[in-house]
């Protein structure tokens, strides 16, 4: 069955799936201190001047009502080896922050310790996109472990960047 002008969804999320994408945890602190946090791969930067960036939550999330009330939320980009970290995070009715080492970031959002980088951000705009939401937040903090390697996904599955040769560090 087809929707949306002919394009099978299915079809659409196997084509979308060739572009290989990070790996982050996105996640909030709503009333009573509660933490929400979903894995999504549709982290974005997107202006440098103010700083921002977006990301698009499922409409159907649990947790989505936070999201749309929070004045702050935080990015938390995932590095190799967080493979059972971002499943868990990925999962409905899982306890997500039972295992999960985080400190509370600005606006209490909470942010995963050992990520590659995690971006603070104060909400900046929520825009429909279909089945989605885009949350765009303007960057009021970060931090950045360039050494550490980013966690893909790409092909419905999670990857892991190929180690450059000599050569190709040097630009040869």
């Amino acid at each position: 069955m087809t929707r949306s002008g002919g394009i099978d969804p299915a079809a659409f999320r196997r084509a979308a799936g060739c572009f290989a994408t990070g790996v982050s945890i996105v996640a909030a602190e709503g009333e009573q201190g509660r933490r929400v946090g979903v894995t999504a791969n549709s982290f974005v930067s997107v202006s440098l001047e103010p700083p921002l960036v977006s990301v698009a939550l499922a409409r159907s999330l649990a947790s989505m009502p936070v999201f749309e009330r929070a004045s702050h939320f935080a990015i938390s980009v995932l590095a190799e080896g967080d493979e059972t970290l971002a499943a868990r995070f990925a999962s409905r009715g899982a306890d997500k922050w039972a295992e999960t080492a985080c400190e509370r970031g600005l606006g209490g959002a909470p942010l995963i310790e050992g990520a590659v980088a995690t971006f603070e951000c104060e909400r900046y705009a929520m825009h429909d996109g279909g089945d989605h939401h885009i949350l765009l937040g303007r960057v009021i903090g970060l931090s950045c472990a360039s050494a550490r390697r980013p966690l893909i996904f790409h092909g419905g599955a999670f990857a892991r960047l190929a180690a450059l040769s000599s050569e190709q560090r040097q630009g040869a």
